[in-house]
């Protein structure tokens, strides 16, 4: 039985890893999908419900998180880099980590996000999330590379155009809101909402490098 346990410390954990972070995409994918609902429910009790459903989804991707790091502390041998597989958990846990706090500034400052510009970023939010998904659920497929530059790709154009409707947005804000207050809190709010968009780069830019070491 010791001599099963001590082998067993040595063997490929390749599903263990993969499944975690197939976990930890569909915990982003959906946690898109709500955002995105979010931001187009007129009802302010309805949009609390989807809320507390991007929290609780945000707290199944901290328990993954941790999940991955234990697997890391207990196993010697890893189906890539474990420095690789440490940066791309946390990637992912950031993706997680911002998509919930950019839901989190528009209940705490009760911005109202029943308008053009917020939607407008949630839905990069949405699309940018799902791609994510995609790239991560490509993660067996190293030694075939081809579509997942393709995500990798299309996360990096996401990226910018929501750098540019970033801009577009606060110039819009500073331009015709007279709430000092207000603007304030719209521009946290967009803000975050960016950042969210950046972490989905770091996924895809984490991917690229482990990539270039395996296929």
């Amino acid at each position: 039985m010791a001599l099963n346990n001590l082998l067993s410390v040595f063997l490929p954990k390749d599903k263990v890893f993969y499944n975690l972070f197939e976990q930890a995409s569909h915990n982003i994918s959906q946690m898109g999908i709500e955002f995105k609902s979010f931001v187009y429910e007129t009802n302010p009790e309805v949009r609390f419900l989807i809320f507390q459903k991007i929290e609780n989804l945000e707290h199944d991707n901290d328990e993954v998180t941790h999940q991955i790091f234990q697997e890391l502390g207990k196993n010697f041998i890893t189906p890539f880099d474990r420095e690789d597989i440490h940066y791309l958990a946390t990637a992912t846990d950031d993706v997680a980590d911002y998509i919930y706090a950019s839901c989190k500034k528009i209940q705490f400052h009760d911005v109202d996000p029943n308008d053009e510009p917020i939607q407008s970023l949630a839905e990069l939010i949405c699309e940018g999330a799902q791609e994510v998904s995609r790239l991560i659920m490509q993660l067996r497929e190293l030694k075939r590379p081809e579509k997942i530059m393709e995500s990798i790709v299309k996360i990096n154009s996401l990226e910018n155009h929501a750098d540019n409707v970033f801009d577009k947005n606060i110039k819009h804000l500073f331009d015709t809101e007279t709430d000092f207050k207000n603007l304030i809190k719209r521009r946290e709010v967009f803000t975050v909402m960016e950042i969210a968009t950046d972490k989905f780069e770091d996924v895809a830019n984490v991917i690229e490098t482990i990539i270039v070491k395996y296929a």
